[in-house]
């Protein structure tokens, strides 16, 4: 960066906690605020790596929200959405269950303190082989959507405690898992028929009403057609005791504009009226949320480490490369539907994101671009930014969900690193 003398010095996060290497064993956790990170970060002797900013903090107040605003539903993370170590670890100690899709994801739930109990083997298409390892490991619960599925869980395990995938209505969502997974409304008779012919135990039903779900109403559509199937199963002789909504549940500042606690105020009701607590006790309601906890709790710093000029009629514009890409965390913009927006960190080598430097100047038309030789490798088609310098850095917040999980090293890039913050502390 071109960092005037003086210009930035040293930061500490509060009560003294500074940046460090982290410890053997375990990644160091500085008690301060995202913001303060960042800047201290961006401070240090040849800073120029992307990172990532983590506030376990942040997680927790989720997860404080969600109790309040729904108690009646235990969280299982996704941990698809963001496997991170800290993350998962936290929400294990406070109590969470976990949403699992393969062998890898049930050995980190476990190996984070998971009970077998608090794990759901969520994948209605699993691998023998991973069926065979959670049959090990003692993790009964998982779903199925399909005959074949069924005869295989009823071969390599007996014991498995089944959970039937309806299909919901999730056409507004972002990502429409509708088109992958789910029963008909006129395949669960029959699939809860083959069970009992089998001897499969089905104990619940599950839905998921698309990732990024874009409408409260398709939680209380979705809950009054898993209410249908209690039913159906109750004539066949099965008594469920499961009843799992599924993910699409929104972050904090969702980019779609829904709010949790509309969504929490819709499927409270649902659940009141076809499951009430007087006479489904009995029933255990789970979900499966993931960008609701880890979403607003991820802020990307990216540097400028090259720029092109851009003469046009009505003044310049500017096309500025950074260190991490669609090939990397903003793989989301590609596989999530995401629209990630910038805001500056440092101007013309100065911070921006606090008054230090209060006039950034005019706005130029401006694109931001990814570091590989890829031209797909867009972050920011257009927008309007101040003129930034090689060496500045920009910063993208709500960058925990769908990103890290998918980055890759193409060109030979390196994932982007993470700093851990707790702004609770």
């Amino acid at each position: 960066m071109h960092i005037p003398p003086g210009a930035m010095t040293h930061i500490e996060c509060d009560q003294g906690a500074r940046l460090k290497p982290p410890a053997a064993g375990a990644p160091h956790v500085a008690g301060c605020s995202v913001r303060d990170a960042l800047r201290a970060r961006v401070a240090q002797p040849d800073a120029e790596d992307a990172f990532f900013v983590a506030d376990l903090g942040e997680v927790r107040r989720q997860f404080a929200q969600w109790t309040a605003l729904l108690p009646r539903v235990q969280p299982f993370f996704a941990v698809k959405c963001n496997p991170d170590p800290l993350v998962v670890g936290l929400l294990a100690r406070m109590g969470a269950g976990f949403d699992c899709a393969s062998k890898a994801e049930i050995q980190q739930a476990l190996h984070a303190g998971a009970r077998t109990g608090d794990i759901i083997y969520a994948h209605p298409c699993k691998p023998a082989s991973h069926l065979r390892f959670a049959r090990a490991a003692g993790v009964g619960l998982m779903t199925f959507d399909n005959a074949d599925e069924l005869a295989k869980m009823s071969q390599l395990f007996p014991g498995a405690k089944a959970v039937l995938r309806i299909l919901a209505d999730d056409s507004g969502a972002l990502c429409q898992l509708g088109l992958k997974f789910g029963a008909a409304p006129d395949a669960t008779r029959p699939l809860l028929a083959a069970a009992r012919e089998l001897g499969v135990d089905v104990v619940g039903v599950s839905f998921h009403v698309g990732s990024g779900c874009q409408s409260a109403a398709a939680f209380a559509d979705a809950v009054r057609r898993a209410r249908a199937v209690f039913d159906q199963a109750a004539d066949l002789g099965f008594e469920l005791t499961v009843l799992d909504v599924g993910g699409g549940f929104p972050g904090r500042g969702d980019q779609s504009g829904l709010s949790f606690a509309a969504v929490s105020a819709v499927l409270r009701a649902a659940l009141d009226e076809h499951f009430p607590p007087a006479a489904c006790g009995h029933v255990r309601v789970i979900a499966e949320p993931g960008r609701y906890f880890v979403a607003s709790a991820f802020s990307l710093a990216v540097n400028v480490v090259a720029r092109r000029r851009v003469a046009r009629p009505d003044g310049p514009a500017f096309m500025y490369y950074v260190n991490d890409g669609v090939y990397g965390s903003f793989n989301c913009i590609m596989f999530d539907h995401q629209h990630p927006a910038p805001r500056v960190l440092t101007c013309r080598g100065r911070f921006a994101d606090g008054g230090d430097d209060g006039d950034l100047g005019p706005l130029y038309a401006s694109s931001v671009w990814g570091p590989t030789c890829d031209s797909i490798d867009c972050i920011v088609p257009a927008g309007a930014l101040p003129e930034l310098l090689i060496g500045d850095w920009l910063v993208f917040d709500a960058m925990g969900a769908y990103t890290i999980c998918a980055a890759s090293r193409f060109n030979g890039f390196k994932i982007s690193d993470l700093v851990y913050v707790d702004s609770d502390a």
